[in-house]
């Protein structure tokens, strides 16, 4: 099952060890600014994401308030990713104290 995590619970994870960051907002809103390493996944390119990503590595999904990041988180899982990450708060909270490039 996918976990929710608090921005500073994530910066730790991504500080510990490699996570696979995925972005799923808009891309306009992606391209403004994301979490470094964060990937875009939309309809169009989750099922290649899906099928070339390392489902061992930690998982972490952010969207725009942490709400759709639950059900993409869940969606994951149920894929085969072993470790999903719901980011709490989504980019709202992460752009409060974090970088985004």
């Amino acid at each position: 099952m996918f976990q929710n995590v608090s921005v500073s619970d994530a910066v730790a994870m991504i500080e510990n060890e490699k996570v696979n960051i995925i972005d799923i907002r808009d891309q306009q809103s992606f391209t403004q600014g994301h979490i470094q390493g964060a990937v875009h996944i939309d309809n169009n390119n989750i099922q290649s994401f899906i099928d070339s990503a390392d489902k061992s590595l930690p998982l972490l999904i952010c969207c725009y308030r942490g709400n759709a990041s639950q059900a993409a988180a869940h969606t994951l899982y149920q894929q085969g990713f072993e470790k999903t990450y719901s980011l709490s708060g989504g980019m709202c909270d992460w752009v409060l104290t974090q970088p985004v490039i």
